[in-house]
C-alpha cells in the first residue's frame, strides 16, 4: 500500500479514515441541492475576521467594492459591511442558528435584513433559515469533514456530501467559493495566528484570546473563556492541526482543477497557498 502522504497519518488509520468517512456521509450527509456552478469572470476575495483585516479595509477597500467578496460570522455587525456589500455570506458554528439574545447576535441578524443588495447566504443542510430578506437567496453544504483516501475525498467534495474537515469557518467558505465556479480566489483576514496567543496561567488553565477586526463584545468573551474552561492544551493543539492540515488537502483538490488560491493575508500562519499581495488585483485592473 502506498503510504499516505500525511507523514503524521499512518497506513493503518489512513483505512480507517476512509471507512469512516464512508460512515459519516451515509450516516449525516444530505442532498443540498446543486449550486449553480458558472465561469466567474472577477476573483473572489474571501474575507475572515482575523486583525490584520483592519489594514486590508484601511489600504484596500476599493478592491474590495470592486470585486466580488465573501464575509463570514459576525463581519455583518461592522459599518463596513455596508460598504463592501458582499455578492456571499457563510455562517457554519451551530451558535448562528440556535435562539439566542446575546446583543451580537440580534444586531447580526437585523444587519442581514437590511441588505439592499443580490446577496448568497451559505449554510449547513441542516441549520434553519433565520433570514428573511427577498434581497437574499440561500446555498447549502454539507458540514461533514472527511479524511482518508484521496479519489474517495474528492468524489465526495464535488458531489458536495463533505468537504475538508471543518475547523472554521473559511474552510466552508473556500469550498463554496470551488463549488460556485471561482477559477481564482483570495484570503484576506485569515491571520490563524493562535498560536501567539495561546499560554497556560497558573492553575492549568488554557488561555486562549482570538482577537477580530472588529471589536467582541464583553458577553462574546465571557462566553468564549467559557469554552476554553475545560479544554486540555493537546486538544487545542489536534484542533489547530485539523485546521492546518484541512488547507493542503483543499490545495491537493484544486490542483488538477485549475483554480487558483492566494493568500494575501500579511503574516498568516497558513502555509498550503501560495502568497500574493492584495494590492495585485488593483494593478491587474488597470492593465
Amino acid at each position: 500500500m502506498k503510504r499516505h502522504s500525511d507523514s503524521t497519518v499512518t497506513p493503518l488509520q489512513h483505512v480507517s479514515d476512509t471507512l469512516t468517512a464512508l460512515i459519516k456521509v451515509a450516516i449525516q450527509s444530505r442532498p443540498a441541492g446543486r449550486i449553480k456552478s458558472k465561469k466567474q469572470e472577477k476573483p473572489l476575495i474571501i474575507m475572515g475576521n482575523g486583525p490584520s483585516f483592519r489594514d486590508t479595509i484601511d489600504n484596500h477597500l476599493d478592491i474590495l467594492c470592486q470585486n466580488d467578496t465573501l464575509a463570514v460570522n459576525f463581519a455583518a455587525n461592522s459599518p463596513e459591511f455596508f460598504q463592501i456589500k458582499p455578492r456571499y455570506y457563510t455562517l457554519a458554528d451551530p451558535l448562528f442558528f440556535e435562539d439566542s439574545d446575546a446583543e451580537n447576535m440580534i444586531a447580526l441578524y437585523d444587519n442581514l435584513n437590511k441588505v439592499d443588495w443580490q446577496m448568497t447566504l451559505i449554510i449547513p443542510v441542516k441549520a434553519p433559515v433565520k433570514v428573511k430578506n427577498p434581497n437574499i437567496t440561500v446555498e447549502r453544504f454539507n458540514m461533514v469533514g472527511v479524511d482518508g483516501a484521496r479519489w474517495l475525498k474528492h468524489i465526495l467534495f464535488d458531489s458536495r456530501m463533505a468537504m475538508p474537515r471543518p475547523r472554521n469557518v473559511l474552510i466552508p467558505s473556500i469550498m463554496a467559493a470551488i463549488w460556485l465556479g471561482y477559477k481564482e480566489i483570495y484570503l484576506v483576514g485569515a491571520d490563524h495566528s493562535w498560536m501567539k496567543s495561546i499560554s497556560v496561567d497558573n492553575y492549568n488553565h488554557v488561555v486562549s484570546i482570538q482577537t477580530h477586526f472588529y471589536k467582541d463584545s464583553n458577553k462574546e468573551l465571557g462566553r468564549k473563556r467559557d469554552l476554553f474552561a475545560n479544554v486540555k492544551l493537546h486538544e487545542v493543539a489536534h484542533s489547530y492541526y485539523t485546521a492546518f492540515k484541512a488547507y493542503h488537502t483543499i490545495l491537493d483538490y484544486i490542483t488538477p482543477k485549475g483554480v487558483k488560491i492566494y493568500n494575501a493575508t500579511p503574516e498568516s500562519f497558513i502555509d498550503a497557498f501560495e502568497r500574493r499581495d492584495l494590492s495585485y488585483l488593483r494593478t491587474s485592473n488597470n492593465d
